[in-house]
């Protein structure tokens, strides 16, 4: 399967504070003020059990009796909840082994961590919490970006560092460590810490971007991640509402569109990929409702989990499509999925994403229901099989770390699920993410607390790392060499995304120098995604992007064959004529990225034949292919089917053909609705999918089209009806 991961942060060791002072005033909460106080619990903060009561609120000698039973069993659940019992209520899977690696006081309720090239975890350390729903203690000095340390190679930490503190970073949702810059994910800003003297706390601090929504929610801006392409990857959930660059300005992506969720096309939950400078900013995927993080393969592969509306176990994982509507709401009118609407599935996961509509992607996978959190993708070593290349993921609803082995179906992706790690005896686990060290063993970070969901925070005094690895596997930082570029060719195989990041600047900058070392990871090394890795370097390299793209479009490994596409688009070859030389590939995958390609070519003469091409290949059933060609469309579907019309003739009423004609948006397409709806042949279970692709293409004639269906004497009554019922 394909993975990724993100970009792994940097460290420190002894506590201190910011040397900068946070941007901006704050008003004084009107709750409990403390101080912040290093490695030790902030002052006012007690640890809070389920069965915690006050026996001072009792009235009378019973209900006083009454109040000290249940103290006692409070504190006897503080017992349980104490550091060194945290992995007493864990369920590891067999050939793995967790330890602890820090817990309270050494960090408090982490959202987001990273894992830098030296070990060190930096931790997201969020107190502050939805301060209109949650009664602890407010921390006034603001949150805190944590370094966390192991010094004596024992496997647990033993130093803390505070990187940065300030309410402008109050529940920060993302840290993602690159070098010396830290990016970190707050409230409506975007921001860069930048460490300039190497003492691990932030000397410098710019916006990245600006004017985000969903500030002190959930549902707003996430985590970033460096990809291998040297782009940044990141997401909002459908509390983001839009973006705007350092100066508070609107920002017009590549495809022309102003970011925000305005249904011009995007709404809701977006996915974005830009420079490291924030420049160039393209809009890859949208319509998700809590998109919490995405991930990236060594391909360029997108991965992600999505959240359902609480409650309707339909929290799904995704294949990141470029140009997907991913179908949370309606695409026409915004509507969310309790909304009725014909052909909408009985049962209520399939019905929430609107999977019935024409112009929707298909999910890899539905989980149930769960509050899904971090994701990355391994692509170590060191850990069983079962989990080499695949998803990673922890979901803190159902207190599970999970595994999602993938494979390949059709153009798209099939997916299972194998637990890795499990509160089973303790409720209070909530794994809010998950990242690779340096030595390819997992760090889980653990926002430990007895409830998620719903903006509330019960515990505010407790946080956790736990390390996954097999059993018997020691806790080391394997050296990292820059100084050559044999030694950052050794880097970039390491399965640590921050070690990643050094090394390809490092060879980027060495331009020619490097491609020696590069070529031989790229003809040499038995792994595709280490050669993919090496490929997306050997691209950049001035003047030798074309030999290279030919040498990955000739590749055995199809997804050798995408990377050698993606970076062709990368570096901007005519992409017409990548497409032209894979548009016939046995792949399907390979034929769903040059449709996904040819989105970006607007000469309408140039997309047809190649469009047509690629339709002729669609297998019934393979909704990815489908919905492949519906984005190489959109916005000239009267060219792109009518050249398809003419190329088949007759030959058109296939069921691959009739797939075509329901995602199509042309003028044409009414006429041939009618003429399917008309089949006697035509299953009745089908007659509503159809009825709803009238929706969709253009107004104009589509009520005569529905008429003609409607007191058509020759159609079933049953088919009548619903025409007149539904699309009148």
């Amino acid at each position: 399967m394909r993975e990724a991961q993100r970009p792994k942060a940097v460290s420190g060791c002894d506590s201190g504070e910011s040397r900068m002072a946070p941007v901006g005033n704050r008003t004084k909460s009107p709750r409990q003020a403390s101080p912040d106080a290093g490695p030790s619990l902030p002052a006012g903060y007690r640890r809070q059990g389920i069965g915690e009561i006050s026996p001072l609120r009792s009235v009378g000698a019973a209900a006083v009796l009454l109040g000290l039973v249940l103290s006692l069993t409070g504190a006897e659940t503080e017992e349980v909840r104490t550091p060194e019992k945290a992995l007493a209520g864990l369920k590891v899977r067999d050939g793995l082994e967790c330890t602890l690696f820090a817990a309270e006081p050494l960090l408090l309720s982490p959202s987001n961590i990273d894992v830098d090239h030296r070990g060190r975890v930096w931790v997201c350390e969020v107190v502050n919490y939805r301060g209109f729903r949650n009664k602890h203690p407010f921390r006034e000095a603001g949150d805190r970006i944590l370094i966390l340390e192991d010094t004596t190679g024992d496997g647990r930490a033993d130093s803390q560092k505070v990187f940065y503190q300030g309410p402008d970073i109050d529940s920060a949702h993302g840290v993602c460590v690159l070098g010396n810059q830290v990016i970190v994910s707050a409230g409506d800003k975007v921001q860069i810490l930048t460490d300039t003297d190497g003492d691990d706390r932030a000397d410098d601090k710019r916006t990245l971007f600006s004017g985000i929504s969903g500030t002190q929610h959930d549902h707003g801006i996430h985590s970033f991640l460096f990809g291998p392409d040297g782009r940044l990857y990141f997401n909002f959930g459908n509390a983001g509402g839009q973006l705007k660059d350092a100066s508070g300005q609107p920002i017009i992506d590549q495809a022309g569109n102003l970011v925000g969720s305005s249904r011009q096309p995007y709404q809701e939950g977006m996915v974005f990929r830009c420079e490291m400078d924030g420049s160039n900013l393209e809009t890859l995927a949208w319509n998700f409702r809590n998109n919490w993080e995405v991930c990236v393969d060594s391909f360029g592969t997108l991965w992600q989990s999505d959240n359902d509306d609480d409650g309707n176990r339909a929290v799904r994982i995704n294949f990141v499509m470029e140009g997907g509507n991913y179908g949370y709401k309606d695409e026409l009118t915004g509507a969310g999925w309790r909304t009725p609407r014909v052909g909408m599935r009985e049962d209520v996961p399939s019905r929430h994403w609107h999977l019935n509509d024409p112009g929707v992607m298909p999910n890899l996978l539905q989980t149930g229901a769960g509050s899904p959190t971090g994701i990355m993708i391994y692509e170590g070593s060191l850990l069983p099989d079962v989990f080499r290349n695949e998803l990673i993921h922890t979901d803190a609803g159902p207190n599970i770390v999970r595994s999602y082995p993938v494979e390949p179906a059709g153009a798209g992706y099939t997916a299972t699920i194998e637990n890795m790690l499990e509160g089973d005896q303790d409720k209070w686990f909530r794994p809010s993410d998950v990242c690779v060290a340096p030595d390819g063993s997992l760090i889980v970070a653990d926002w430990y607390d007895p409830g998620v969901g719903g903006h509330k925070m019960e515990d505010a005094s407790r946080g956790r790392l736990f390390r996954l690895a097999p059993p018997g596997a020691k806790w080391s930082v394997p050296k990292v060499d820059l100084t050559t570029a044999e030694g950052a060719a050794a880097a970039l195989t390491s399965p640590n995304l921050a070690t990643r990041y050094l090394a390809w600047q490092k060879l980027h900058s060495l331009e020619q120098q490097a491609e020696p070392v590069l070529e031989k990871l790229f003809t040499e090394h038995d792994n595709p995604r280490m050669q993919a890795r090496a490929l997306w370097l050997l691209g950049q390299i001035p003047g030798r992007g074309p030999h290279w793209v030919q040498q990955a479009l000739a590749s055995e490994n199809a997804d050798l064959r995408i990377t050698g596409l993606r970076l062709g688009r990368r570096i901007r070859l005519p992409v017409s004529d990548l497409v032209s030389e894979l548009s016939s590939d046995p792949s399907p995958a390979v034929r769903r990225e040059c449709a996904v390609a040819l989105r970006t070519v607007s000469d309408e003469a140039v997309v047809a034949p190649l469009w047509v091409r690629l339709a002729s290949q669609h297998a019934a059933g393979d909704r990815w292919s489908l919905e492949a060609l519906g984005i190489a469309a959109r916005g000239r579907w009267d060219t792109c089917l009518g050249a398809w019309l003419k190329s088949v003739g007759e030959k058109w009423n296939t069921p691959a053909g009739r797939e075509i004609i329901w995602r199509s948006r042309g003028q044409q397409t009414a006429s041939l609705l009618r003429l399917i709806l008309a089949d006697p042949q035509l299953p009745s279970a089908d007659v509503p999918k159809y009825l709803r692709a009238f929706d969709f293409v253009p107004a104009e004639g589509r009520r005569d089209v529905l008429a003609q269906l409607a007191f058509a004497t020759e159609i079933h009554a049953f088919r009548r009806n619903l025409v007149m019922k539904e699309g009148l």
